[in-house]
């Protein structure tokens, strides 16, 4: 039996005005329900992430959605950080970025991203990546609780 969740919880880490503005209305029109936020860069979520493990009014997110190309702390030295960090390494981070480079891909996996994704060229075919993200991460794999009381 499928167990009712609440929406899902996304933070998204994107310095693109223009991409965070897309990805909202895409979220809006695929019929996701989605608490989303966002931040602008790996310096800033990483502050997100250790202020919420420090707040018990505020949870950890359900998933990440990472850019790997930003200013101050590029996604691939955030995910770096976050697997190191005991508090966080649990959580699932999906790489959305533009890049397909085999490098990029590979050094993502290696760094520990739970997906790889490149971002849609098309606004039909991001709602459609969307909805499968929001599928595959509900209904086949199991997330972990962003409760801290369930956390052991």
């Amino acid at each position: 039996m499928m167990q009712v969740r609440d929406a899902i919880s996304i933070l998204m880490a994107e310095d693109d005005l223009d991409d965070r503005l897309l990805f909202k209305d895409a979220f809006d029109d695929s019929g996701i329900d989605v608490s989303l936020e966002f931040v602008d860069d790996g310096v800033e979520l990483m502050q997100q992430l250790k202020g919420r493990l420090t707040d018990r009014q505020r949870q950890l997110p359900d998933l990440l959605l990472l850019d790997l190309n930003m200013p101050r702390m590029d996604g691939r030295e955030a995910l770096r950080a976050i697997r190191e960090h005991d508090g966080l390494k649990h959580l699932p981070v999906i790489v959305m970025t533009t890049s397909r480079a085999e490098l990029d891909i590979r050094l993502s996996y290696q760094l520990g991203a739970n997906s790889y994704v490149s971002k849609p060229n098309r606004y039909d075919e991001l709602i459609e990546v969307l909805q499968s993200v929001e599928r595959y991460w509900t209904e086949t794999a199991q997330l972990p609780s962003s409760r801290k009381d369930d956390a052991a």
